[in-house]
């Protein structure tokens, strides 16, 4: 493979990469899928429903909505910067090309580590249901295993290539209609335990104090739904006309997404037969009650395949936009270990070491969560907070540039209302961010309640330490700080060749 090259104007109009390595095999409806499956409604309202329902009561949906409009304004954002800079690896070349190498070098840190963290939380989350479908005994150690075993199928079809990808998104796309829209029907028809006015009935789950802070704690449900949209992004390489169908597909995965986690959440929210028994702590899996309750034990297990359908093409698509995260760092020489990072196989049309790397880092996650009593809300919590940050890193970079006079000039463009979505867009993030952070059990010890913002500590401080020692950074030509005009320099944040 040869080094990189500056960026030329691709043939749709676009900025892209000349002479990608990708096959643009990957067409509009499996992006959308691909996007879906990531976001993944399922697999999202699945794992933390009992979490948010215990910390909020019903009313922890409106999270939902309150998260989707957030992440719409961000997914307009991106829109516009992917349909001129279609470049593979989403939010870093983004980044790079906006603001400068170094910026983009952290943001790809924070999104990478943020990525990794995610697909051990989505293995994790799947692995009590993996062990209830087979039948044995869903204890921590059998949760890790699971999880483990579900991240080296994923990888293995990664490994396949991008129509196996478009493939596995596809089919994760139906599994996921019909765990949303299937089950969801079935419940609300055969077991409804509760009208709709349950959704503003907190149930005491306040404990006599104000409600809102136990809904912004629940609403981790809302935070957790709502990205997956960018990984449409991430292969940008691999579609057709990208500046006209990755804006429009990450739009498509907000709305369809976001209405079949609401109306997944809402079908269990009514046929829980005692919520208060959930808030109280004696009901600890309200969803597998749920099941069991409404389709018995041969239903439920059907079910909980179909649910395990969507937990693995949710793995397959987060693997797939972390590996072409690392492979785009290597390409541009970002990262120790990029000569290994940035090969390619040309028979299959994937960056097979990149992918390992995706599928390696994730176990180790999920064997070290066995020192924690609470693992799962702890690694969902650390990946929400690290992709929220690589998320608004790009939207900050991308306010700063339209404030230098980016003008952005792909095929989709929001005009005049730039400027007002993209701040719009920073301050939902940053909402978001202080939110996820916050600590929320006083009673803790510090280090356990601060525990998320002291993870995303740590990588920031490893990603700057690692930095300005490697210089990393600095060593690949692509462009980089070129948004802003040439007759507004960026200073030192500009480096590289110019389209």
């Amino acid at each position: 493979m040869t080094g990189p090259q500056p960026a030329v104007p691709a043939a749709d109009g676009a900025q892209g990469e000349p002479g990608s390595e990708f096959r643009k095999d990957m067409g509009p409806w499996a992006n959308f899928a691909l996007g879906f499956t990531y976001l993944s409604p399922v697999v999202s309202t699945y794992t933390l429903f009992g979490t948010a329902l215990a910390t909020g009561g019903p009313p922890m949906i409106w999270a939902f909505l309150l998260a989707g409009c957030g992440q719409f304004l961000v997914s307009l954002v991106f829109g516009e910067i992917v349909a001129q800079y279609p470049i593979a690896g989403g939010v870093y070349p983004w980044a790079r090309r906006l603001w400068g190498k170094r910026w983009a070098w952290m943001t790809g840190w924070v999104y990478m580590w943020a990525l990794l963290v995610t697909i051990t939380a989505v293995a994790y989350g799947a692995g009590p249901y993996i062990a209830l479908l087979f039948g044995f005994r869903p204890t921590v150690h059998t949760t890790v295993l699971c999880a483990a075993a579900l991240i080296a199928v994923a990888v293995l079809i990664n490994y396949a290539g991008t129509k196996a990808l478009s493939a596995a998104a596809v089919i994760g796309f139906g599994g996921e209609l019909i765990g949303a829209l299937v089950v969801g029907i079935y419940l609300l028809s055969s077991h409804r335990a509760h009208g709709i006015g349950v959704i503003l009935d907190s149930y005491g789950a306040e404990k006599n104090g104000s409600y809102l802070p136990a809904f912004l704690a629940a609403a981790i449900i809302g935070f957790y739904q709502y990205y997956g949209f960018e990984a449409c992004g991430d292969t940008a390489e691999e579609v057709a006309h990208p500046g006209r169908v990755i804006p429009r597909a990450m739009r498509r995965t907000i709305y369809v997404g976001g209405a079949a986690a609401t109306f997944t959440c809402l079908s269990l929210l009514l046929a829980v037969t005692d919520i208060r028994a959930v808030i109280e702590g004696r009901d600890t899996d309200p969803v597998v009650r749920v099941l069991y309750e409404t389709m018995g034990e041969t239903g439920a297990r059907l079910v909980m395949a179909v649910v395990l359908i969507s937990f693995l093409s949710c793995t397959i698509s987060l693997q797939a936009a972390a590996g072409r995260l690392i492979y785009s760092y290597a390409r541009d020489q970002m990262i120790v270990g990029h000569r290994l990072l940035r090969r390619f196989s040309h028979t299959r049309a994937v960056p097979g070491y990149a992918l390992l790397v995706a599928a390696v880092v994730p176990m180790l996650i999920a064997f070290g969560s066995l020192v924690s009593a609470d693992a799962l809300t702890r690694i969902v919590s650390f990946a929400i907070l690290g992709i929220y940050g690589s998320f608004q890193m790009v939207v900050l970079a991308a306010l700063r540039a339209r404030l230098k006079g980016w003008r952005p000039s792909g095929e989709f463009t929001l005009g005049r209302w730039g400027l007002a979505v993209n701040i719009a867009a920073l301050a939902y993030g940053v909402f978001a961010i202080v939110n996820i952070s916050w600590p929320q059990e006083p009673q803790e010890p510090w280090y356990n309640d601060w525990i998320v913002l002291l993870c995303g500590g740590v990588v920031v401080a490893t990603g700057l330490l690692y930095m300005f020692t490697t210089h990393h950074y600095g060593r690949g030509n692509a462009p980089a700080g070129d948004a802003v005009p040439a007759g507004r320099p960026i200073g030192a944040s500009r480096g590289g060749p110019h389209p």
